[in-house]
């Protein structure tokens, strides 16, 4: 379906019009990207880094999901929708696990411990499981994509906040901060699609909101461990227990390297209207002019 554009007030003046979503080829060089990619801002460097940890394996299942579900899906233009979704998450997958090595593990942190939880995660505990009868398997693949729909929701939102960062106050690295913009504005580019599949499948609003509270708290959970992971591999760090990354996650939230908690709760809370609509997250236009621009973009180009 050619998506709906979505608009900001104090956002981009210009109408991109319908949208045909595709995914975009990117190369990135980290080959000067520091450890520390916001400068005096480790906390706030190491959790973004964190979402290398968990992003190649979710989008995989993401792509794994509604393949599964593409064959059940009767609307033409809903179908054309799914295809570039998968196209774009799984460009995303294989861009973010180049991160994993190229990155993180040329600054001696080594991924793969994580990785190996994120893969069992994704493809043992969320990942398709042979059931009794169509109606239960059928039953299954509703359940994932409901959660892949509240998740698709945080991913909107948080697109929205990377587009609108002022990364730049903080002289963070130019490459680490466009590849979270151009993944970021591709969220929000595509941020119906879940959501539409979710309501197609019959996703009711009690089903769709317990899946975003269960979403909401593994969200915090899988990226506080993430952080927690790359804090203890950093040798420039001492070592810190939970709380005391909290403070720091909470200083730096303050200080604006990271979007605030009381953002990410309202965001969440968005979820719960009966009249939730994707379009009310981020722009479409200022996600079409930033992918435009991007400098990963244009150098595959």
């Amino acid at each position: 379906m050619a998506l709906r554009n979505g608009k900001k007030a104090d956002a981009i003046d210009v109408d991109p019009g319908d949208v045909t979503l595709q995914a975009r080829n990117v190369k990135f060089d980290w080959s000067r990207t520091p450890l520390h990619w916001i400068p005096g801002e480790p906390i706030a460097s190491h959790t973004l880094s964190a979402i290398n940890l968990i992003l190649p394996e979710g989008e995989r299942w993401f792509c794994a999901t509604f393949t599964e579900a593409l064959p059940l899906i009767n609307d033409d233009r809903l179908r054309a929708d799914v295809r570039g979704f998968i196209g774009q998450e799984a460009m995303h997958a294989e861009t973010h696990n180049v991160v994993l090595y190229e990155f993180l593990d040329a600054h001696d942190v080594d991924p793969r411990p994580f990785v190996l939880q994120s893969e069992y995660l994704m493809r043992k505990v969320l990942g398709r499981r042979e059931m009794g009868s169509d109606r239960a398997q059928r039953q299954q693949l509703v359940e994932r994509l409901a959660f892949i729909g509240a998740i698709e929701h945080m991913t909107a939102f948080l697109g929205d906040w990377i587009l609108n960062a002022r990364l730049e106050d903080f002289d963070a690295d130019p490459a680490m901060t466009d590849l979270y913009r151009w993944h970021g504005a591709e969220e929000v580019e595509h941020r119906n699609v879940a959501h539409d599949v979710a309501m197609y499948f019959g996703v009711g609003y009690v089903r769709r909101n317990l899946a975003m509270l269960v979403s909401y708290l593994a969200f915090l959970v899988v990226m506080t461990r993430g952080l927690k992971f790359i804090v203890h591999a950093d040798p420039t760090m001492r070592d810190r227990g939970y709380f005391t990354l909290w403070m720091g996650l909470l200083a730096a939230m303050r200080r604006g390297s990271l979007p605030g908690l009381s953002s990410l709760f309202r965001g969440a809370l968005r979820y719960l209207d009966p009249r939730y609509s994707p379009q009310a997250e981020g722009d479409t236009a200022q996600a079409i002019a930033y992918l435009a621009k991007s400098p990963a973009a244009r150098a595959a180009a």
